[in-house]
């Protein structure tokens, strides 16, 4: 797949933009909204495994996560039917299984979400020391949350490595490297949350968090809001008891976050969850205190997305963060057969964007004028291999120049821009074929 690197440009930048087809200030947004999250590790394993007391304080824990509207569990093994037993939260996973089977990753939400998709490590250490991680496949997880209609957060769940001895280290510092390639490929130019326990500290020279921070433009609401921004340096860890809400008490339960140019996510509140989640006699109701945050969101006026449609195999591709900031799409190409393999799109500024493959026809291309813009899109799938494809895909322009091709089916959607509005370019899925489309529209400078 294509990396790209990513745009950054300063917001006086971004104002200063007033070509006809540029981008419109991020400053232009809607009204604030809010929304909580939580992220906890459960001690779920069995009884005589367990450093909790999970067969008495899950079912403690259960009505406690209705209070945050997007939940994620560790260590979800043996009693999970007890975690969810008051839960009330409307979009939950399924089980991974107990111990052994399972990762224990679980979440819960007020939100929908889609493309959920568990991930195992590709290295873990320990098998009756060490952490014993080697015992059940852990990993992360990811789901595509939609706060509203066109506005999508990727939210990851993980638990990585644990231990601190050589083998361990090595195993957890590959854990969040593979998280963040795979933030890298499958999040590009989505906002993004990951919470869960990374058993990672700033403090400790082996591990590797600065490096998902820096690498995915990932924020940690614990070091921005309680630290000041200050990242802790590595030297003894920060175990002041007398405040764990403090900026001297770091755990290593965390949530990280980033916005994109749709939504603007801040982080405005952090909690360690160190008397609520307890019982009468104020004792834990796990080995791990719940870390919470509280998020505004305010959504771009001038940058939204249509709903995708088709299947969904292939790679995730966004083109939202490789976009021209000052130029339009002056050429269209499209490569067909009976399905859709790809298509490419040319830039007045000389950037190519290639989606999918190319069939033995090669491409079929439409040349734009100077004025003329991408308007609509249609698009039909079909079954192929156990689930859908595009098979055929149409371009049409604010003039009513049209490029099409592929075969027409029943099943159709037309992605059309809002008045004021242009297509700049898609999202969906690929790889040799085009299993998935949907449209990024921006505004017309006036």
């Amino acid at each position: 797949m294509n990396r790209f690197k990513k745009l950054s440009c300063s917001l006086a930048l971004l104002l200063s933009i007033g070509s006809l087809f540029g981008s419109v200030s991020i400053a232009e947004t809607t009204t604030p909204k809010s929304f909580s999250v939580l992220t906890i590790n459960v001690a779920g394993l069995p009884e005589l495994l367990s450093s909790g007391d999970p067969a008495t304080n899950s079912q403690k824990i259960s009505p406690l996560l209705n209070d945050y509207d997007i939940v994620n569990v560790q260590e979800d093994f043996n009693y999970h039917s007890d975690i969810i037993k008051y839960v009330t939260l409307p979009y939950l996973t399924t089980t991974s299984g107990v111990a052994g089977v399972g990762s224990g990753l679980n979440r819960m939400s007020r939100f929908p979400f889609t493309d959920f998709i568990r991930i195992k490590w590709n290295k873990s250490y320990g098998v009756f020391d060490s952490g014993s991680d080697q015992l059940t496949p852990k990993g992360f997880d990811v789901g595509r949350f939609q706060l509203e209609p066109g506005v999508n957060v990727d939210v990851y769940n993980l638990h990585a490595d644990a231990d601190t001895d050589s083998g361990s280290m090595e195993a957890r510092r590959d854990n969040i490297r593979q998280l963040k390639s795979y933030i890298q490929t499958y999040s590009d130019g989505n906002a993004v949350i990951v919470m869960g326990d990374t058993n990672c500290r700033y403090t400790r020279s082996g591990d590797v968090m600065e490096e998902l921070l820096a690498e995915d433009n990932l924020k940690d609401a614990w070091v921005e809001l309680v630290r000041g921004g200050s990242i802790p340096a590595d030297g003894d860890a920060l175990m002041d008891t007398s405040n764990r809400n403090g900026p001297n008490f770091e755990v290593v339960d965390k949530i990280l976050y980033r916005s994109n140019e749709i939504v603007q996510l801040q982080a405005t509140a952090y909690k360690l969850e160190d008397t609520k989640f307890t019982d009468s006699s104020g004792n834990q109701l796990s080995d791990h205190y719940p870390v919470s945050a509280k998020f505004q969101y305010t959504v771009s006026s001038s940058v939204s997305v249509s709903s995708p449609f088709g299947g969904s195999g292939g790679l995730a591709f966004n083109q939202l963060a490789h976009l021209p900031l000052q130029s339009k799409i002056t050429k269209v190409e499209l490569s067909s057969g009976s399905r859709v393999d790809g298509f490419r799109l040319t830039f007045g500024d000389g950037t190519v964007l290639t989606v999918g493959g190319v069939s033995t026809n090669g491409y079929s291309a439409l040349q734009l004028a100077g004025d003329e813009y991408i308007s609509q899109v249609t698009a039909h799938k079909g079954a192929k291999n156990g689930d859908d494809r595009i098979f055929y895909l149409q371009f049409k322009t604010n003039k009513g120049n049209i490029l099409s091709g592929g075969t027409q089916t029943s099943s159709t959607a037309t992605f059309t821009a809002p008045v004021g509005s242009y297509i700049a370019g898609f999202f969906g899925k690929a790889e040799t074929e085009l299993d998935r489309i949907g449209a990024i529209y921006k505004k017309l400078a006036s």
